[in-house]
């Protein structure tokens, strides 16, 4: 085989976009405090279920006026449950521009088939014109592309003086960008992304006006059990003080907690941002030098620092037919596998072919730089064939 196998191997070969990397040093004994064999309902599961919603209040700066809630069925149930309670008295705008934002349009326009819905896409690598949002209109998108590595800059296209709510689902950018809450009415997220929680459970946020939307208007189609947050027409503030509308994990709560207070030891949202844009930088080192490979995002002011993706941009890989560049890019990915130097690294099956690197907070910078060596390497051997 072509070329030398380089001779440091990453300690923690987890880049997987989701679930992501437990946090440096975590061992199961971390989940030594959790509240098992007992009712989330008791005094002493809501007040851990409490602390978690406190907690995550204090680190990502979210105002005291907005809600927060542990919901069920991970970020997707957090998104679902508010397009499904929220979405149809205003005109909504979407913005889509890879798998994630597909799943909310097909959510908006073939399940709840709202009529008055424009939609506005952009190819993986770019972004739609996020300023033709009408401050009108309700506003969905994500905040981070998961399967794209493609982000929204910033929130300057969003009104400040908006009559309709803006609804993110921000599940790869929390805790590892600064979200402006000011601009966001709903933002959706989940424990097993930039914090390497345990799946299964989501988060709500709603602003004052997200409420007052909850408490003035009814959908006029079915709301499943597990999407209400209102009761006689209040909202039910339970849900956003510890009180799950269904049976929590105990133990992932406490790896949640966990990750919580790892957060709090590293600075809080400055050193997870600090730390995420780190190992985006060792990527982007690798990439400046390397010919052969290319971020998938084209703008760097759009480049995520948790997912990202990279296209190969090899003349040898674009003389190759569709079907013979998707085999190549899952060879390359499988060698690494093989290897035991990076695990599920291959892009999202809608994605064009490439990889996909996740390099958010959990993640260790010099893993990602004794992963670089490693691209190269197998590239080699993929060419070769």
């Amino acid at each position: 085989m072509t070329g030398n196998r380089p001779a440091v191997r990453p300690a923690r070969p987890f880049f997987s976009s989701g679930p992501c990397a437990k946090r440096p040093g975590w061992t199961p004994e971390a989940l030594n405090g959790a509240l098992l064999s007992r009712s989330h309902r008791s005094k002493p599961g809501k007040t851990k279920l409490k602390d978690a919603i406190d907690r995550t209040r204090k680190i990502l700066g979210i105002p005291e006026d907005y809600r927060i809630g542990i919901v069920p069925a991970s970020d997707t149930g957090a998104v679902e449950m508010a397009l499904w309670s929220l979405l149809g008295p205003l005109p909504v705008d979407l913005f889509a521009w890879e798998s994630f934002g597909e799943d909310w349009v097909t959510d908006t326009v073939k399940q709840l088939k709202l009529k008055d819905a424009q939609v506005y896409k952009a190819g993986y690598g770019a972004l739609p014109d996020l300023k033709q949002a009408n401050p009108k209109h309700d506003v969905v998108f994500l905040w981070n592309g998961t399967t794209s590595g493609v982000r929204v800059p910033n929130g300057d296209w969003i009104a400040d003086d908006r009559l309709g709510l803006t609804i993110c689902d921000a599940t790869s950018a929390a805790f590892a960008m600064d979200l402006p809450w000011n601009k966001l009415d709903v933002v959706t997220f989940s424990w097993q992304k930039v914090l390497g929680g345990e799946a299964a459970h989501g988060m709500l946020v709603l602003s004052p006006n997200a409420v007052k939307r909850l408490e003035s208007y009814t959908p006029h189609w079915p709301l499943p059990k597990i999407f209400r947050m209102t009761k006689g027409g209040k909202l039910n503030e339970g849900i956003f003080v510890g009180e799950t509308i269904n049976t929590p994990s105990m133990l992932a709560l406490e790896d949640y907690l966990d990750a919580l207070t790892w957060a709090e030891e590293i600075g809080g949202l400055k050193g997870l941002i600090a730390r995420s844009n780190a190992n985006l930088a060792a990527v982007s080192a690798f990439v400046k030098k390397t010919a052969w490979i290319d971020f998938l995002a084209d703008d760097a002011a759009s480049r995520s620092n948790t997912s990202v993706c990279l296209k190969i941009v090899d003349p040898w890989f674009a003389g190759l037919t569709p079907e013979a560049q998707a085999d190549a890019a899952k060879k390359l990915a499988s060698i690494l596998d093989k290897e035991g130097v990076a695990l599920d690294i291959g892009a999202y099956r809608s994605a064009p072919p490439g990889l996909r690197i996740w390099c958010g907070a959990t993640v260790n910078t010099a893993d990602l730089e004794a992963l670089m060596p490693w691209l190269d390497w197998a590239y080699a051997q993929v060419k070769e064939g």
